[in-house]
């Protein structure tokens, strides 16, 4: 899996503290709504040209791991 601590970074002073892609005031949340309204990687990255590929990549992995933490904590 994609290390997206590189990428995803928290700022308690930026979006109420939730994760966001590198300096952007754009969270992980936001790319996934986008994902999941049906928007693929370059509509997103022609919208947000301050995305890449690979940072829409970051997002998907960050959920991943989030989701097989809170699994595990169970």
């Amino acid at each position: 899996m994609l290390d997206y601590k590189e990428i995803i970074k928290r700022n308690p002073n930026k979006r109420f503290g939730k994760p966001c892609v590198r300096n952007t005031r754009i969270t992980v949340f936001d790319v996934l709504g986008w994902l999941a309204a049906g928007m693929s990687f370059e509509e997103i990255v022609f919208d947000f040209p301050e995305l890449s590929n690979e940072d829409i990549k970051a997002c998907l992995a960050y959920a991943a791991d989030r989701e097989h933490k809170l699994e595990h904590a169970s």
